[in-house]
């Protein structure tokens, strides 16, 4: 019998030294970060955050550095000492020539009937209308998401109540609730807020319900409950981070619905008031003047337009990247 081959110690090398080339395509990678990498990559997503991003970046900055303040009337003194005020003006730049007293200045969007600059009122209107919108929204995700997860994951007569009441509140018109409102509150931010927190949360608590009821069945409560957690630790630290991506995607669809409906309470008068603006009552009053002086509305209706386009998109974006297509992969 042969004797048996016995392993020696150069017959092995350590390959620390060697380039190790790695699979990229398929190397291990977070959940969120192949969130991002496929939103990055969806090209109408990316469109709306350069929508969104650059009129956030003038409704910040644009009435900071502007010439004028959005509640300034802008007037001259003639050469017989008596006030000009740039009334109407139509769009210009300075020294472009125009036949009036006003020839040296600039009004990119021109000017309203009571002689205040529109290109400051347009974007202190759009400051305004997305801090609505933005304080709402986050204020309607924390009462929204809260009821929905604690309505599905009781269950039972719990659920039964919880659902009885979002149901009677959604059938009041939004039109009636805001009437009450204007009752006992002034017109201005607060009526308008306190109207999108009345109405816009029940879409996001139905979104958290539909998924606790298809999470708390789960392995991972199953194992919470066995050790002890107790419902609303299971609620808060195991359920809700995993419905982050729905309420995320619910969240990018519900900030232009609030930026809508702020537009809209202030063009039927119980929004904002003036001389504060924002992009609804800037509407209203380009509105009124559409007959003859049809430039008025064009910038702000342009920058609703552009903002709820931006943030569809952007919604759309984010629900394909939680959950993608085969084919997307």
């Amino acid at each position: 019998m042969a004797d048996t081959y016995r392993p020696q110690a150069d017959d092995f090398e350590f390959i620390s030294g060697r380039d190790i080339n790695v699979d990229q395509n398929f190397a291990s990678q977070g959940y969120w970060k192949g969130v991002a990498l496929h939103f990055a990559r969806n090209r109408f997503a990316m469109t709306g955050v350069i929508l969104v991003g650059v009129i956030v970046l003038f409704a910040v900055i644009a009435p900071l550095v502007s010439t004028y303040d959005y509640d300034q009337i802008v007037s001259v003194v003639d050469g017989n000492g008596k006030e000009v005020v740039a009334k109407s003006l139509s769009p210009q730049w300075a020294g472009d020539g125009a036949d009036n007293r006003f020839a040296d200045r600039t009004f990119v969007f021109g000017t309203d009937d009571l002689g205040r600059d529109l290109w400051t009122r347009t974007w202190q209107g759009a400051r305004v209308s997305l801090i609505i919108a933005f304080v709402a929204i986050f204020i309607d995700m924390l009462i929204g998401t809260s009821y929905g997860l604690i309505s599905g994951f009781f269950g039972g007569r719990v659920d039964m109540v919880m659902q009885r009441f979002i149901e009677i509140l959604g059938s009041i018109p939004t039109l009636v609730i805001i009437s009450i409102l204007a009752i006992f509150m002034e017109k201005g931010i607060g009526l308008v807020i306190a109207s999108l927190l009345i109405t816009e949360w029940i879409g996001m608590s139905k979104i958290a319900r539909a998924e606790c009821l298809k999470l708390k069945e789960r392995e991972y409560v199953l194992a919470s409950r066995t050790l002890g957690a107790g419902s609303f630790h299971i609620i808060f630290k195991q359920i809700l981070p995993n419905t982050i991506g729905p309420i995320i995607t619910q969240v990018m669809f519900s900030i232009p619905v609030a930026i809508f409906t702020e537009a809209f309470l202030s063009f039927v008068g119980v929004g904002i008031v003036l001389p504060q603006c924002s992009i609804g009552s800037l509407i209203e009053a380009g509105f009124n003047n559409i007959t003859i002086l049809p430039y008025q509305i064009v910038p702000p209706i342009s920058v609703l337009a552009l903002l709820m386009l931006g943030f569809n998109l952007i919604g759309d974006g984010f629900r394909e990247a939680l959950a993608p297509k085969l084919e997307d992969m």
